[in-house]
């Protein structure tokens, strides 16, 4: 009988730990953007209001291209004056798990390493120099993408004053569709219902991902996200509060990846879209 009743208790009780656990991840998760976001401000009241180059690029000279905001360590021909992102910010974020979102399946296994490394990082488990570093988070300071319903560019905050038709949005969870790891699947380092792990690899971290069918559309991924502005507020979000935005391809035109190639959607909150 009492046995019983214990088992009675905690069916009750488990769905509400489990929610209990998911709005304390999303709370770090929310103190980590918000802790990243003043990192980089600091950056810039040190560097004429400027803040630093985006590393999510890949190519040298004139001929490179963006790519996906995940990163935190870029290529080694990259057209930047560092590759890391922690080149530019380890002065202002000692801990590398800041830039890391906690809702994610498990963290990457050389995420501080690769972040106290910066610019000489490189993967003990790869024959190559230099490797990239895949996060799970998206940071949009001096990125510029391409937004799909309205057919224009997404521009990144540059400066800490702003400018006309600069967003303000700062850095975001991963939600997307259509990574090439995940094909035709909705992805994002917060947990969702139905989702799966997409498991990481030695130059990339893992995230959660649930294949797209008839019945499951981006409306019916039921998610609570979090985004950092500018002014150092975090806001949360939903499914249904969001844009696409595609990587570019060619710099020079604007032209995005084309469907089923590249690093796919990205979904930015509506809000920080201008």
């Amino acid at each position: 009988m009492v046995v019983a009743v214990i088992s009675l208790i905690l069916s009750i009780l488990a769905p509400c730990v489990v929610q209990v656990r998911l709005r304390v991840r999303q709370l770090l998760g929310a103190a980590r953007q918000r802790e990243s976001v003043q990192g980089v401000t600091l950056y810039a009241a040190d560097n004429d209001d400027e803040y630093p180059e985006s590393i999510a690029t890949v190519g040298l000279g004139a001929n490179w291209n963006w790519q996906e905001p995940m990163m935190l360590t870029g290529y080694r021909r990259i057209n930047r004056r560092y590759r890391s992102m922690s080149a530019y910010l380890a002065g202002y974020i000692e801990a590398a798990d800041v830039m890391y979102c906690p809702g994610g399946p498990r963290e990457y296994p050389y995420l501080q390493d690769a972040w106290d490394a910066g610019d000489a990082w490189d993967n003990p488990e790869t024959p190559q120099g230099e490797d990239p570093v895949s996060g799970t988070y998206c940071f949009y300071w001096d990125y510029t993408g391409y937004l799909v319903e309205r057919d224009k560019p997404f521009q990144g905050p540059r400066t800490i004053a702003g400018a006309r038709g600069e967003s303000t949005l700062m850095v975001t969870d991963y939600f997307g569709y259509g990574h090439h790891r995940s094909p035709y699947a909705f992805g994002s380092c917060e947990r969702f219902s139905g989702a799966d792990v997409t498991p990481g690899t030695v130059l990339s971290s893992a995230y959660w991902s649930r294949p797209q069918t008839f019945e499951y559309q981006r409306e019916s991924v039921q998610i609570g996200l979090n985004a950092g502005y500018t002014d150092g507020h975090v806001e949360t979000y939903t499914s249904a509060d969001v844009e696409t935005m595609k990587v570019i391809r060619d710099r020079r035109t604007g032209e995005p990846y084309p469907e089923g190639l590249g690093p796919g959607d990205f979904y930015l909150p509506r809000k920080a879209i201008r």
